[in-house]
């Protein structure tokens, strides 16, 4: 009978660049900084990786869709390397894999790395995403925007619960000054410069009701983790990160093609964490869960995420934002380092970026940001649109 993967695998190292706009850094110039890290956090050679996945979405980025770049760049001895794409889930995905490697037995140690070079691609917040996500969008979705469809989500949310305008407006940023309020202590970090409530309700509009601050940006970036067996984790440091659960739901259209969903939430987190807290024995995430880091590609993602988490309960995620239950010093921290808001979304490596403050912060080394006691870390890394999402939800602890 299967049993998941918890516990079977542990972070032995981890890598990030600094996210923002690196014109002078090529692709394989942050995937050999995230690395670097790594390996020296690791405490590990190149020859101890026995295997290796790469997470980018765009072509352009490294040329093809081979794992070949991540091989050159890091001159790896002629090991099997696998390059993955799931959206914006990307880089949740090559981790997925380098830990289903190491659960399965193939392998002792393994490296996921995730990177996208996004302001090279000319990539903005208002595409033809026709482009972006293939044939099917162009024809069912002629006209969709990314800010455009989770706006539609927040305009749902505040009709179905009873928010006027205003209040649910506040309500989104105040989600958006948190972040930023902790990009400011995060040195890799894209934005670093605290914004207030004020500033953010009066930003030009993008799509109502979402505002400039409301958006995430784009930036470029890197991020790394190398993953071993327990016993070679703890024959490597005193403090390796375990996997609790590594959980990914796709949807099939279903939200769309059918009656049943009423536009408020996004299915696909929710499925995804229920088999997330399953697999790691989490029975009450609102009392056992210490942080989040989620995929706040817009403020109002971040809102019905925390009650597709199960964290908040539906239509209530507002009181908790009014009483400060995700604020760095509340109940369970959330986006502690700034999140997507801070450092904006390089789709390849978002998911690892996640993962990566997790992982600093359960081992108490995550600066002037770090929170107290974290027992138990979850990233949500979100790909697509509210009603046509691929996540991946991962519980990480010590």
């Amino acid at each position: 009978m299967a049993e998941g993967i918890r516990d079977k695998v542990a972070i032995v190292g981890m890598g990030c660049t600094k996210f923002g706009e690196l014109w002078d850094k090529s692709a394989d110039d942050l995937m050999v900084d995230a690395y670097l890290e790594a390996m020296e956090d690791a405490g590990i050679e190149k020859r101890d990786i026995k295997a290796a996945w790469l997470s980018t979405c765009f072509d352009e980025v490294n040329v093809g869709k081979s794992g070949q770049p991540l091989s050159k760049a890091l001159k790896l001895p002629f090991i099997p390397v696998t390059r993955v794409e799931n959206f914006c889930a990307s880089g949740t995905e090559a981790l997925r894999g380098a830990v289903y490697a190491v659960a399965s037995g193939a392998y002792d140690m393994t490296l996921a790395m995730g990177v996208e070079k996004l302001k090279d691609t000319g990539y903005g917040g208002l595409p033809d995403l026709g482009k972006v996500m293939g044939n099917q969008n162009r024809f069912v979705f002629p006209n969709v925007t990314a800010p455009g469809a989770f706006a539609m989500l927040a305009t749902r949310y505040f009709d179905k619960y009873g928010l006027r305008a205003d209040e649910g407006k506040l309500a989104l940023a105040k989600i958006s000054a948190k972040s930023h309020r902790n990009g400011v202590l995060t040195p890799k970090a894209h934005l670093r410069r605290e914004v207030s409530v004020e500033q953010i309700m009066s930003a030009p509009i993008i799509a109502w009701p979402l505002g400039l601050f409301d958006c995430c940006g784009v930036s470029d970036g890197a991020a790394c983790a190398i993953v071993a067996t327990p016993e070679v984790a703890k024959s490597l440091r005193p403090d390796p990160v375990y996997v609790k659960a590594l959980q990914l739901a796709v949807t099939s259209g279903e939200e769309h093609w059918f009656t049943g969903w009423d536009g408020t939430n996004v299915e696909s987190t929710y499925r995804a964490a229920a088999a997330a807290y399953s697999e790691s024995g989490v029975k009450n995430p609102r009392e056992e869960i210490s942080m989040l880091e989620v995929h706040d590609c817009f403020s109002i993602t971040e809102l019905v995420t925390y009650e597709d988490l199960q964290i908040s309960p539906r239509g209530r995620a507002k009181d908790d934002v009014d009483a400060g239950f995700f604020d760095l010093n509340g109940k369970i921290p959330c986006q502690t380092d700034g999140g997507l808001k801070c450092f904006g979304h390089p789709i390849g490596s978002t998911g690892l970026r996640m993962a990566y403050e997790c992982y600093k912060q359960l081992q108490g080394k995550a600066g002037e940001r770090q929170i107290k006691n974290p027992r138990l870390a979850l990233t949500h890394n979100l790909g697509g649109f509210p009603g046509m999402a691929v996540v991946s939800v991962a519980i990480f602890g010590n």
